[in-house]
């Protein structure tokens, strides 16, 4: 599990990635600090190390990242730590366009 806060190749963690998915890595990003965790075997994983390194709750949502496909077909908005009722996400999937277009933006910034 790694936490990224500044630009990485894509193709460098998923040569070096520790858990082996056959072609998608996991990752939770910190919408309120444009932080994001990757490669670990569940999202709860890295939602827990992103909290106790002092994200909030609120601002973690997780995602699968797809390294091999096409940059505009390579995240997948899906989690179970993205059921929320409170926050209005009665899903696994984000539902909310504007919080996926933020997350869509902190992952294109940081994963090259």
């Amino acid at each position: 599990m790694k936490i990224i806060s500044q630009p990485v190749k894509l193709s460098e963690l998923w040569e070096a990635r520790e858990v082996d998915f056959t072609e998608m890595m996991k990752i939770v990003v910190d919408v309120g600090q444009n932080i994001l965790a990757i490669d670990a075997d569940m999202h709860a994983d890295l939602e827990q190390i992103l909290l106790l390194e002092g994200s909030r709750q609120q601002d973690l949502w997780g995602a699968n990242v797809y390294p091999l496909n096409e940059k505009n077909e390579r995240l997948e908005y899906t989690s179970f730590i993205n059921i929320r009722p409170s926050q209005g996400n009665r899903s696994m999937e984000v539902m909310d366009q504007p919080l996926r277009s933020k997350m869509a933006e902190i992952v294109n910034l940081l994963l090259l």
